[in-house]
This record gives structure tokens, sequence and C-alpha cells, in this order.
């Protein structure tokens, strides 16, 4: 029972809620009843009770805490520069650790990286780890070309996506590529940079 609304959920191995997130799990020939609450949401925290009809009624009450939003992490600033024919190496982190993402897709733009298409590019993979700290998916596009630039998204099974974008140069702004400033700023210092040294030759003439 949800204490909140005093709604009855399950009872014995029938569900009495129309949340098809909730079910009940009864192991067979167990004293085992396990309420099952699937995509846990913050308004499912709260307190849940287990009652069993004996006489005199005993029943056990558990605390549930729902804890921030499960969120996609990709590492480093949100704008990412690399030379044309450079590997773009992308490294996405899940913060979920009690139940790790099933699965964690990678789009470029709206697309779906695709790693196996015959068709495709080549010389893209993908590595995906999970240990107790977390789940970790690094996404490696080889020989990056122009048409590499645009939005990566990272998008976990249970969690929300993270994006990055990332501009793939053909030699320019070499500042930026080094030290992930935004292009625009590279520019701002690039003319600033070049101004004074046109002042400090102009002042020796």
């Amino acid at each position: 029972m949800r204490k909140r609304d005093l709604h009855i959920l399950t009872s014995s191995i029938h569900t009495y809620t129309g949340d098809g997130r909730f079910s009940v799990v009864h192991p067979e020939n167990s004293e085992q009843w396990d309420l099952k609450v699937e995509f846990v949401q913050k308004r499912d925290a709260g307190i849940y009770e287990c009652q069993v009809n004996t006489e005199p009624k005993i029943n056990l009450a558990v605390q549930l805490n729902v804890e921030g939003t499960a969120q996609a992490n990709i590492h480093g600033p949100p704008e990412v520069f690399v030379k044309k024919g450079s590997t773009i190496s992308l490294t996405c982190s899940v913060n979920v650790h009690s139940t790790p993402p099933s699965s964690v897709v990678w789009l470029h733009g709206t697309k779906v990286v695709d790693f196996d298409s015959p068709r495709g590019r080549g010389g893209i993979s993908l590595e995906t780890e999970k240990t107790e700290s977390g789940t970790t998916s690094r996404l490696l596009v080889t020989k990056a070309g122009l048409s590499d630039t645009g939005n990566y998204t990272c998008q976990p099974s249970n969690a929300n996506t993270a994006t990055v974008f990332v501009h793939v140069l053909n030699g320019e702004h070499p500042a930026a590529m080094q030290h992930g400033e935004h292009g625009a700023g590279s520019k701002l210092v690039a003319w600033s940079w070049t101004l004074t040294m046109a002042a400090f030759a102009l002042s020796y003439r």
C-alpha cells in the first residue's frame, strides 16, 4: 500500500493499479514478496507499507527516497575542436549505479551513429564499460572529415542525454584546437594580438 493516498498497489500476486510500472515479484514456494517499481520518478518517493492479514495484522513501512534525475555527462567543454584527419574522442559517463543503462546510443545530429553498416564511413568504434562507479561509453571517430562536424549526443536508456558540438577544422584557428576555446574567442584573441604587434611596430618607425 502507498501511504500518501492509501492506495492498495498489490494483493497476493495481483496488481491493483493502472500504473504499469508497479508489479509484485513472488518466487514460487518462497515467503518473499517484492514490490517492483520500474522507471522510478520523483513522485514515487514516500512511504510504502507491506501488510500481512494475520490476527492481529502485522505491517512493515518502508521509506522510498528518489535521488536526482539520472544524467549523462560528456567529459570536457561543450564545444570540441579537432583538426581534419585526426581522431574525435568523446567520453560519456552515466551517474546511475544501482541500475546501469541497458544501452548507450550515440547520435550525430538526429541520426544514430552506425558502427556496423557496410555503407557507413568506417573508422568508428564504441567502448562501453560498466563498473561499480557507473557506466562509461567512449566514441572514437578516426580520420575526421568536415562532414563529421555537428552535435554528438550520448543517449543512455535510463538517463537524460548530454550533447557536445564538434568542430572539424581544415587547419584554421589552431589555438582553439589546443585549448578548447570557442571560435569567436579565438578570433578575438588573434585580432587583439595582431593590433598590439602593429602598434608596437609603428612606435619604432
